[in-house]
Protein backbone atom coordinates (compact mmCIF):
# COMPACT_ATOMS: atom_id res chain seq x y z
CA UNK A 1 0.00 0.00 0.00
CA UNK A 2 1.29 3.20 -1.03
CA UNK A 3 2.25 6.38 1.79
CA UNK A 4 1.33 9.69 1.43
CA UNK A 5 2.07 12.14 3.39
CA UNK A 6 -1.05 14.58 4.39
CA UNK A 7 0.07 18.59 4.88
CA UNK A 8 -2.86 20.28 6.53
CA UNK A 9 -2.85 24.07 6.59
CA UNK A 10 -4.22 26.24 9.45
CA UNK A 11 -6.26 28.29 6.70
CA UNK A 12 -9.23 27.52 5.08
CA UNK A 13 -9.68 26.99 1.17
CA UNK A 14 -11.31 29.36 -1.60
CA UNK A 15 -9.84 32.44 -3.31
CA UNK A 16 -11.61 35.09 -0.89
CA UNK A 17 -9.53 33.01 1.95
CA UNK A 18 -6.55 33.18 -0.48
CA UNK A 19 -6.33 36.71 -1.04
CA UNK A 20 -6.96 37.28 2.82
CA UNK A 21 -3.69 35.09 3.68
CA UNK A 22 -1.84 36.66 0.83
CA UNK A 23 -2.92 39.89 2.73
CA UNK A 24 -2.18 38.75 6.17
CA UNK A 25 1.42 37.72 5.14
CA UNK A 26 2.87 40.72 3.93
CA UNK A 27 1.01 43.43 6.47
CA UNK A 28 1.23 41.32 9.61
CA UNK A 29 3.39 37.96 8.73
CA UNK A 30 3.80 37.86 12.98
CA UNK A 31 0.48 37.30 13.61
CA UNK A 32 -0.27 34.87 10.45
CA UNK A 33 -2.08 31.36 12.02
CA UNK A 34 -0.21 29.10 9.74
CA UNK A 35 3.47 28.32 9.81
CA UNK A 36 3.41 25.50 7.19
CA UNK A 37 2.12 27.81 4.55
CA UNK A 38 4.30 30.60 5.75
CA UNK A 39 7.47 28.43 5.53
CA UNK A 40 6.39 26.80 2.15
CA UNK A 41 4.83 29.71 0.42
CA UNK A 42 6.07 32.96 -0.66
CA UNK A 43 3.15 35.52 -1.13
CA UNK A 44 2.06 34.41 -4.24
CA UNK A 45 3.30 30.74 -4.64
CA UNK A 46 5.27 27.84 -3.59
CA UNK A 47 8.64 28.40 -2.74
CA UNK A 48 11.17 26.17 -5.44
CA UNK A 49 13.30 24.59 -2.56
CA UNK A 50 10.41 22.74 -0.90
CA UNK A 51 8.37 22.10 -4.05
CA UNK A 52 12.31 20.29 -5.07
CA UNK A 53 12.27 19.09 -1.82
CA UNK A 54 8.85 16.99 -1.64
CA UNK A 55 9.36 15.90 -5.45
CA UNK A 56 12.47 13.91 -4.31
CA UNK A 57 11.47 11.78 -1.06
CA UNK A 58 9.77 9.50 -3.08
CA UNK A 59 6.62 9.81 -1.36
CA UNK A 60 3.27 10.57 -2.71
CA UNK A 61 1.75 13.87 -1.06
CA UNK A 62 -1.34 15.63 0.00
CA UNK A 63 -2.34 19.19 0.69
CA UNK A 64 -5.60 20.10 2.40
CA UNK A 65 -6.47 23.44 3.85
CA UNK A 66 -8.50 23.24 7.65
CA UNK A 67 -12.05 23.28 6.77
CA UNK A 68 -11.06 20.30 3.58
CA UNK A 69 -9.53 18.63 6.60
CA UNK A 70 -12.69 18.90 8.30
CA UNK A 71 -14.65 18.21 5.97
CA UNK A 72 -12.97 14.84 4.88
CA UNK A 73 -12.23 14.23 8.73
CA UNK A 74 -14.77 15.17 11.01
CA UNK A 75 -13.95 12.97 13.85
CA UNK A 76 -10.25 14.66 14.16
CA UNK A 77 -9.70 17.32 16.38
CA UNK A 78 -5.95 17.84 15.87
CA UNK A 79 -4.33 21.53 16.49
CA UNK A 80 -3.55 22.90 13.13
CA UNK A 81 -1.12 23.15 10.85
CA UNK A 82 -0.05 19.61 10.86
CA UNK A 83 1.53 16.33 8.93
CA UNK A 84 -0.13 12.72 8.61
CA UNK A 85 1.16 9.88 7.22
CA UNK A 86 -1.73 8.25 4.87
CA UNK A 87 -2.14 4.00 3.91
CA UNK A 88 -5.45 3.48 2.48
CA UNK A 89 -8.31 5.24 4.86
CA UNK A 90 -5.38 4.89 7.74
CA UNK A 91 -4.38 8.38 8.93
CA UNK A 92 -1.81 8.67 11.50
CA UNK A 93 -0.49 11.88 13.11
CA UNK A 94 3.37 12.36 11.86
CA UNK A 95 4.03 16.17 12.58
CA UNK A 96 2.38 18.08 15.29
CA UNK A 97 1.18 21.95 14.92
CA UNK A 98 3.73 22.44 17.51
CA UNK A 99 6.78 20.85 15.70
CA UNK A 100 6.14 22.76 12.91
CA UNK A 101 5.48 26.14 14.87
CA UNK A 102 9.30 25.43 16.30
CA UNK A 103 10.47 25.51 12.87
CA UNK A 104 11.75 29.47 11.17
CA UNK A 105 12.82 28.05 7.58
CA UNK A 106 12.22 25.55 4.85
CA UNK A 107 15.82 24.08 5.83
CA UNK A 108 14.29 23.33 9.19
CA UNK A 109 10.97 21.57 7.57
CA UNK A 110 12.90 19.35 5.39
CA UNK A 111 15.98 18.15 8.63
CA UNK A 112 12.50 17.71 10.51
CA UNK A 113 10.63 15.63 7.84
CA UNK A 114 14.13 13.70 6.53
CA UNK A 115 14.65 12.65 10.44
CA UNK A 116 11.04 11.32 10.53
CA UNK A 117 11.41 9.55 7.46
CA UNK A 118 15.11 8.20 9.23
Amino acid sequence: MTTTILFVYNADSGLFNTLTDIAHKIFAPETYECNLCAITYGNFAMRAEWKEFLEGLGYGFEFLHRDEFSARYPDRATPLPAVFLKEGDTLEPWITAGEINACSSVADLKTLITARLA
